[in-house]
């Protein structure tokens, strides 16, 4: 106990006196592995000690909204998804921050703006604060660098295309190359040109078409008329969005891929069945070690833009809550306060996670610091991300239902799929007296 007070005094944290057993939740992935290493630094300067929950993806937001509901104390510390914001504000799960921030420093300026609004504000765009940004992530691509760069098949798709087979910055090109990939042979296999998001379960298919769609055009509301979704949603572009994404699908993804997401893109690309991958950049340090697609043989590029020049990527990541639950308060904010130093954030990213500090990322050596390093930049600077209401599961459903009938099922039209989701989430606004 002496040590640890000693501990605590030394490294200047405002805790408890006595030392704490601390819980962190999170999902169950790579960055998390990376997260308990980076807290051993933690547990030695303040003599608290670490304990994480860390749960599947596919079972995550269940299993931690249900944890948050019941009022429960197993977390003292969420990492929890974008969409959560709302929910966990209104509800008074989380600690709202902003007296802690103003106490100790710490300024939402130093951090990405988009992560700044996409994990800590609710409402929106206001300076209302329930998260520290902790892990930033964007829908992006990888592609084999070392495909695209043998000169037989650049000879073929130059003649074929006019141009050279490079990474593509528009979904037009994107598709020619997946199609010109699809059922290639390369060193005796077959391959196959993207594998991209259509998960049923949980959230697969949205974050990949809405990918897609965004840069097509589509809108969740009037921008001058909150929840007025008709024509917005549904617009011409977004149809031809989600048209684009079920013909790529149809056209250009291996087979068996009805049911794919994180994971399953990650096994696609690392065992050579694709020449592209949709994924979220957290993939992207795991590619580089990999002995099969690593050292150099990985490229990676930014969502391309849709056909009128409109260029957005799906926002994924996270931020870091302190559960209004918890006995320890106190504690699980030290930790926040020592998250956010500067040095700590720099260690976070080498070490694998996606720093949101700008300290870090606009550090002129950042874009070389990795090989991805300037595309997640890219990505990070055009973001979107899905409704973060506190129904937002309820959309959520509502638009897996919708996109994964039509675009794996082949059921209607995307335009029916599209109206038809403008009355699911009218219907849920309306419930709420939101219209």
């Amino acid at each position: 106990m002496t040590a640890g007070a000693c501990g605590l005094l030394m490294s200047g944290f405002s805790g408890a006196a006595q030392a704490e057993d601390l819980t962190l939740c999170w999902a169950s992935w790579d960055p998390a592995n990376a997260l308990v290493e980076l807290s051993k630094d933690y547990e030695a300067q303040s003599g608290n000690k670490m304990s994480f929950e860390f749960v599947p993806w596919p079972n995550f937001a269940d299993r931690m909204l249900n944890e948050l509901n019941s009022g429960g104390k197993l977390c003292d510390l969420m990492i929890g998804d974008s969409q959560w914001i709302g929910g966990s504000a209104e509800n008074g799960h989380y600690v709202k921050l902003n007296d802690f921030f103003d106490k100790e420093g710490i300024k939402m300026s130093d951090f990405i703006d988009a992560t700044v609004t996409g994990y800590s504000e609710w409402p929106k765009n206001t300076p209302n604060y329930w998260a520290l940004p902790a892990f930033g992530d964007v829908v992006g691509w990888t592609y084999r660098k070392d495909w695209f760069e043998r000169p037989e098949l650049q000879a073929e798709f130059k003649e074929k295309y006019g141009r050279d087979l490079a990474a593509p910055t528009t979904f037009a090109e994107l598709k020619d190359i997946a199609e010109f990939f699809q059922g290639r042979e390369i060193d005796g296999k077959t391959v196959y040109g993207a594998s991209i998001y259509t998960e049923r379960g949980s959230e697969g298919i949205t974050m990949g078409a809405m990918d897609v769609l965004y840069s097509f055009g589509f809108q969740y509301e009037n921008p001058d008329k909150p929840y007025d979704m008709e024509g917005y949603v549904n617009s011409p572009g977004a149809v031809a969005g989600l048209e684009y994404y079920k013909a790529l699908y149809d056209c250009c993804t291996p087979p068996g891929s009805s049911n794919g997401y994180m994971s399953e893109g990650i096994d696609a690309f690392k065992s050579g069945q694709v020449a592209m991958q949709m994924n979220f950049a957290f993939t992207w340090p795991g590619f580089e070690n990999d002995a099969n697609v690593g050292h150099g043989k990985t490229g990676y590029f930014v969502n391309p833009k849709g056909p009128d020049g409109k260029q957005f990527a799906q926002l994924g990541g996270q931020g870091i809550s302190v559960v209004s639950y918890s006995d320890k308060k106190d504690a699980a904010l030290d930790y926040i306060k020592w998250f956010a130093k500067p040095e700590v954030q720099a260690k976070w990213w080498k070490m694998g996670g996606f720093s949101c500090l700008k300290a870090v990322t606009l550090a002129p050596d950042f874009p070389e610091s990795q090989p991805y390093a300037q595309t997640f930049l890219d990505s990070m600077a055009v973001v979107k991300d899905f409704w973060a209401e506190p129904s937002y599961a309820i959309l959520l459903q509502d638009t897996q239902k919708r996109f994964h009938d039509y675009v794996v099922a082949g059921n209607g039209t995307a335009q029916e799929a599209l109206d038809g989701l403008v009355r699911d989430w009218t219907e849920t606004f309306e419930d709420e007296g939101k219209l």
